[in-house]
């Protein structure tokens, strides 16, 4: 029996979508090859590629003028990237609601003047400021924001009004509701939580703003000369690309985005309300903040926490416990996690508090 893999990332993925992998392990679409053998230069390949950016500009209502790139590195590459990419007035702000948003404001320090202009450091990364009231400085190359706090369980409901592009990281919540791709300057994305095995990143870039990279930039990381390239300018993640083709290929099949998000709410919905509900269990992430991806919870001590994750363990429900900067349980209920798997997680909650309080 396959365990409810609640893992922040690398996180499961659909199991059709493996099986179907797992088929194209010795033979890629007749060519005799397995898909990780295959060149990224034969068509069949180019092909997948071609579909992906397709497929995402559907899903997503990706306009004409924005470039949509398969890039390697991680997230975190993308941290330096952007000030590399963009950061030709030297100067850019950064709101800080967690632990990524921190790593890539100190990234972005190497390159210039970069300034955090609202955090949430002070609540321990329990709310996201109110931008409405933050005065972002004149003559910025760019504003950054992590959308969605994968450590910390807070996601931005409405996204800020800047003067200069915004920028976000969208790691770990990409795909899984409906955004408007023309508030933003720049999206990426690691693929590992809603997309694709750990390998491929996604940028999302408005063009105009990429023709420029700076001189010190190293030429793997000008999103230009991805572009330019078809994301083929190197060898690319190859089988995560194609893994995240499958993905996508599903997810429309489903409905796509408002059909997913729907099914998301829905199962964060589930998990909320009976924490709420609990005596036993408590979340501490302001209510209007919440994230639907990511669900950060406690026992009332640390022992009863250890425990919960060996019983949840034996029950078949993993990788649930919580990051090492805050302790407890962390549900990642990311697109691929099935709604059976969440009422299987309360059905334990529920159990486990009957035995322990």
């Amino acid at each position: 029996m396959r365990a409810y893999n609640f893992s922040a990332g690398p996180s499961t993925l659909p199991l059709d979508v493996l099986k179907e992998a797992q088929r194209d392990l010795l033979d890629f679409a007749n060519t005799g090859m397995s898909v990780t053998e295959i060149s990224h230069r034969n068509k069949a390949f180019s092909q997948i590629v071609e579909e992906g950016e397709s497929l995402l500009r559907e899903l997503l209502q990706i306009p004409d003028d924005y470039a949509v790139l398969f890039v390697q590195g991680g997230a975190s590459t993308q941290f330096a990237a952007v000030p590399l990419n963009l950061m030709h007035n030297g100067k850019a702000d950064y709101v800080v609601t967690g632990n990524f948003a921190k790593k890539a404001f100190e990234e972005g320090k190497i390159y210039g003047d970069a300034a955090c202009v609202a955090s949430s450091a002070d609540q321990t990364y329990t709310y996201i400021p109110d931008l409405t009231q933050i005065p972002f400085r004149k003559g910025t190359d760019y504003v950054h924001i992590c959308s969605n706090n994968t450590i910390f369980g807070t996601r931005y409901i409405d996204f800020p009004q800047t003067e200069t592009p915004l920028v976000a990281d969208m790691s770990s919540e990409i795909l899984s509701r409906e955004i408007d791709v023309r508030r933003f300057g720049v999206i990426y994305a690691g693929a590992q939580k809603n997309l694709a095995p750990a390998g491929v990143t996604l940028v999302i870039a408005k063009r105009s703003l990429i023709q420029n990279p700076l001189g010190i930039c190293p030429t793997m990381l000008q999103w230009k000369v991805q572009d330019e390239n078809g994301s083929l300018y190197n060898t690319p993640p190859c089988f995560s690309i194609y893994v995240a083709v499958l993905v996508l290929r599903k997810l429309k099949q489903m409905g796509g985005i408002a059909a997913i998000n729907e099914i998301n709410e829905y199962k964060a919905g589930l998990l909320y309300d009976f924490i709420d509900n609990s005596k036993f269990y408590t979340n501490n992430v302001v209510k209007k903040y919440r994230s639907i991806m990511n669900v950060p919870f406690v026992t009332p001590n640390a022992e009863l926490d250890d425990a919960f994750l060996k019983g949840a363990a034996k029950e078949g429900l993993v990788s649930l416990k919580g990051h090492r900067l805050v302790g407890g349980m962390r549900a990642s209920i990311y697109n691929a996690m099935p709604v059976e798997g969440v009422k299987s997680l309360i059905g334990y909650m529920k159990k486990f508090e009957k035995d322990n309080a």
